[in-house]
């Protein structure tokens, strides 16, 4: 929800900003490196050349073009790194059947059609011919490489053999649907009210979605669909699919692809995010029509509805299924994604999220050996989309370089995707007796309650009209309870070493003007109300139990929900008391002048609102509405403006709001846009023409340079898996693993998990169960009674083994022939 997420003052702030001081001990802090230059380049190929040539020091993308991978592996100029979080997939237009208004047919308005695709696409030729073995076949919303896929493995295997690819029924099915829209095949090919059916494919061409649209095209065609295919880089498609209502039926499939910036190790989410109306505020997801089933079982899961593990686990099978019927969108492939960057300088990447999904990019990005200098980096696309922080972009060419410009209060680990602390001492978490939750780290104690009760002062909701919060008293007289307590401790000295990039400094304000808008813009009598915003509020406050501030200086708060997941340090809620959005930072001074250009009707926040409205979106950085903000700013400076003053003057005085106005105008003049973090980068320039982001290190960042320089090379593991080839029915059989870090045995004490799937020669699941550990190596026995369940054929025995150190799991598997018993 909240993730929630005059000249004279310029020259001082100027100052503040590019001055590089050090702390008293001769520590640099802040970033390693002066400024960092972003300029697009679209081509892995030719980023590869600039890099070797000397003209770039990183591309923040990666490739999976087998060419282009071996160059970088083979170069001596060049380093690189494999992440495991990018996907293709196809995203499908959901309106129809027909389009409003016209006679043309959208057959992909049909679950069953969508369906039927997954039989169609053969993923194994994408991965290995297309991507030269670069890809990983994938049918489902969950990640491969992530923890959920190892828990739901025997799941997620059984229905990856039920859509494996059977062009024959695709065919039939996708025949059976189209006839009964009203479609005849005529000289095979389809027509529909007397015209052709044709397809508009939107097709990427930065990578390999070019080569999968072509075939995805030449599929269609096969079928009897006449196929445009329309090709484009981001900037060029982007308006399209996701910023244009799709009743437009300007489209019918794009070529997709999505990337997980951190090892996300609960992926129950994501149900509700890709399949319902309440993922995003775009025209597209407001278009997604699940079933009723699907759309109550992707609720409960995005809320945590359930209770115990083996509940999830039911909830997460069933929710897999539907989402194959569903298919609004084809999981393609995963990407064994591969980063590269000049020899001499050093970064830490992340396994899911590479270099452009890493957060810790900006705290350890360096030149070897020294301080300072300037870094270039090549990005696929420059501000393809406005940036604001309440409802911009969400493209990572964006987020890549926005993120550098805001601080968090805890950053996952790279390695795991647990939290690390940042800005906060500790965190106490309280969880109701009978939850299966455990926690890793010692800044987080964890205990078990038989009750928690959420405090009759706490805040749960917000009254509009009055301006005013509303108490847990006021609106559950009766009481209330929650599953779940988070008591965050920040640091002690927050408030006084934490600065904007323009001068001021961090204030409870500033947490405290994105709780009203939590609630402000799902209110319908409210200038600021966002009917796209309105299913995510819903189902934020299904599970919403309340907060309180328990001590403002040092700041202490309490968050009550009924929302858990199995990792204490993913329920902190350390991220709903601080001043970022779901879209980049956010002081309650730059988001007040957002918030009274969107009152007064002259644009909005989302792409939603702004299409609704006829009004233009929000950009804080560049474009038209940098003029509307220059007045609402000059508005607010001659009346002083305070936002939701009768609920705010308490934390914002006259004195604070009179300094913020004024620097901020400075930094306008300055800086020209009105893009303001805390991050270790400030956004220094932006050319959308010159198609060039240039972010500069903020001198007053209040960390020592080596803070985040800890982290070495995943300890990721590898197995193989040796045993008979040949097993007699009714026998028991014996079968080793070796389980190898860098060739080494793994330690066993590291490992959280090894077990097995057995399937038999019709690909059904016979058998599942853990390996024991044998010395150095593990074992697999499968005893008489399993044996006895096989038919003569060939099976497969599949492992799965999941580290400690690392949230990646490591697959392996032998196969053997079943033997008639005697």
């Amino acid at each position: 929800m909240r993730r929630m997420r005059t000249v004279a003052l310029w020259v001082l702030v100027a100052l503040v900003a590019s001055s590089v001081p050090a702390t008293a001990q001769g520590q640099r802090v802040g970033a390693w490196v002066d400024a960092v230059v972003a300029v697009e380049e679209p081509s892995d190929a030719a980023a590869v050349r600039r890099l070797e040539a000397g003209d770039l020091h990183a591309w923040f993308s990666s490739t999976a073009n087998p060419e282009v991978a071996n160059r970088v592996r083979g170069s001596r100029a060049l380093r690189s790194v494999v992440s495991l979080g990018q996907v293709n997939e196809l995203t499908f237009n959901p309106v129809g059947p027909v389009f409003p208004g016209t006679d043309r047919l959208n057959p992909f308005a049909v679950p069953r059609i969508r369906e039927a695709m997954n039989w169609l696409v053969d993923r194994r030729h994408i991965s290995q011919e297309i991507m030269g073995g670069l890809g990983v076949p994938r049918w489902l919303p969950i990640n491969t490489a992530f923890p959920d896929y190892a828990r739901l493995a025997d799941v997620a295997r059984r229905l990856e053999i039920r859509y494996r690819h059977d062009p024959d029924r695709a065919r039939s099915v996708i025949t059976e649907e189209m006839q009964k829209l009203g479609a005849t095949l005529v000289g095979g090919r389809w027509q529909f009210r007397g015209r052709p059916v044709t397809l508009t494919l939107l097709i990427r061409v930065e990578d390999e979605r070019r080569q999968i649209g072509d075939y995805v095209a030449g599929l269609l065609e096969g079928l009897g669909f006449s196929v445009e295919r329309r090709y484009g880089r981001a900037a060029d498609l982007n308006p399209l699919w996701i910023v244009q209502d799709p009743a437009e039926g300007r489209w019918h499939v794009y070529t997709g692809g999505w990337i997980s910036t951190v090892i996300d190790r609960d992926q129950a989410d994501n149900f509700d995010f890709f399949y319902t109306k309440r993922g995003l505020a775009r025209p597209l997801w407001q278009a997604y029509r699940p079933s009723p089933e699907f759309d109550r079982l992707a609720d409960r899961l995005n809320r945590r509805d359930f209770r115990t593990l083996q509940e999830r686990n039911r909830l997460m099978a069933r929710a897999l299924e539907l989402a194959l019927q569903d298919s609004v969108r084809l999981w393609l492939v995963e990407r064994q994604s591969v980063w590269p960057w000049r020899e001499e300088l050093e970064l830490v990447g992340d396994l899911a999220g590479g270099l452009s999904g890493s957060l810790l990019w900006p705290y350890t990005v360096r030149f070897r050996g020294r301080a300072g200098g300037v870094v270039r980096v090549g990005v696929p696309s420059i501000l393809p989309e406005p940036w604001n922080p309440i409802g911009g972009s969400n493209w990572i060419f964006d987020t890549t370089l926005y993120r550098a410009t805001q601080d968090y209060p805890l950053i996952p680990n790279p390695h795991t995707g647990l939290p690390e602390r940042q800005r906060v001492e500790r965190v106490e978490v309280t969880v109701k007796q009978g939850l299966p939750v455990t926690k890793s780290s010692e800044w987080v104690s964890l205990r078990f309650s038989p009750t928690v009760r959420v405090p009759e002062d706490a805040i749960i909701g917000w009254d509009s009209r009055q301006q005013r919060f509303v108490t847990v008293r006021e609106k559950h007289p009766q009481g209330l309870e929650a599953l779940v307590k988070s008591t965050v401790y920040f640091d002690r000295d927050l408030f006084r070493k934490v600065q904007w990039h323009d001068g001021n400094r961090l204030s409870l304000g500033d947490i405290l003007l994105g709780w009203i808008l939590t609630f402000e813009r799902a209110d319908e009598n409210s200038p600021l109300f966002d009917r796209s915003y309105v299913p995510t509020f819903q189902s934020f406050m299904e599970t919403f139990r309340g907060f309180r501030i328990v001590s403002e200086d040092p700041l202490v708060a309490e968050f009550y929900t009924t929302s858990w997941t199995m990792d204490a340090e993913l329920m902190t809620a350390a991220g709903s008391f601080w001043p970022v959005y779901g879209f980049g930072p956010g002081p309650w001074h730059t988001v007040a002048l957002g918030v009274r250009a969107e009152a007064a009707g002259r644009a909005a926040f989302t792409a939603a609102k702004a299409t609704e409205k006829k009004v233009e979106r929000l950009n804080y950085v560049a474009g038209p509405t940098l003029s509307i903000l220059d007045r609402e700013l000059e508005a607010a400076r001659a009346e002083n403006y305070i936002p939701f003053e009768r609920a705010l003057d308490r934390w914002i005085k006259p004195q604070e709001a009179r300094q913020r106005w004024q620097l901020l105008s400075a930094w306008r003049q300055g800086r020209g846009h009105y893009w303001v973090g805390m991050g270790p980068f400030l956004l220094h320039r932006v050319s959308p023409v010159e198609k060039i982001v240039e972010l500069r290190r903020f001198g007053r960042f209040p960390d020592p340079a080596t803070k985040w320089l800890r982290f070495g090379e995943p300890r990721l593991a590898s197995v193989t898996v040796s045993g008979p080839r040949q097993v007699q029915v009714g026998a028991e059989a014996a079968f080793e693993l070796r389980i190898t870090e860098g060739g080494r045995p793994y330690p066993s004490q590291d490992l959280q998990e090894v077990k097995y799937l057995l399937f038999d020669a019709r690909n059904e699941l016979v058998a599942q169960g853990r390996a024991q550990p044998a010395g150095q190596e593990w074992r697999v026995v499968l005893g008489r009674e399993v044996t006895s369940r096989l038919r003569p054929g060939s099976n497969r025995l599949e492992v799965v083994v999941v580290s400690k150190a690392v949230s990646v799991p490591a697959f392996g598997s032998a196969t053997f022939t079943s033997l008639p018993g005697r």
